[in-house]
């Protein structure tokens, strides 16, 4: 690598470092209102979402809602078994099995 390329990874850590730092060192100071907490406890299921759906939905480009899309029939066998027992293992192993099961069938 060059001098460039170390420059701005640099730079890159330093930017990060410097947006997330005074945050972690406010947190202890800092009396979040319960509002705000409350809303914050939405942001981990917002990001998996965002993440998750076009990752089964998406392929190539394009939407793909097919009764051929493995991905999309493990992602609704996970669902299904998630909202039945709410066992995360049993929820990724049915899941995973349902994908595997319908990717090698399809």
């Amino acid at each position: 690598m060059n001098d460039s390329e170390w420059l701005l990874i640099g730079g890159m850590a330093l930017v990060t470092f410097g947006i997330r730092y005074p945050v972690l060192a406010l947190s202890g100071r800092l009396q979040l209102p319960p509002r705000l907490l409350q809303a914050l406890n939405y942001v981990p299921p917002a990001v998996l979402t965002a993440i998750v759906v076009p990752a089964v939905l998406v392929e190539a480009g394009d939407l793909w809602i097919s009764w051929q899309n493995p991905r999309l029939i493990g992602a609704i066998a996970a669902i299904a078994i998630g909202l039945w027992r709410q066992n995360l293992l049993l929820t990724i192993v049915v899941g995973m099995a349902a994908f595997l099961l319908w990717q090698f069938i399809v």
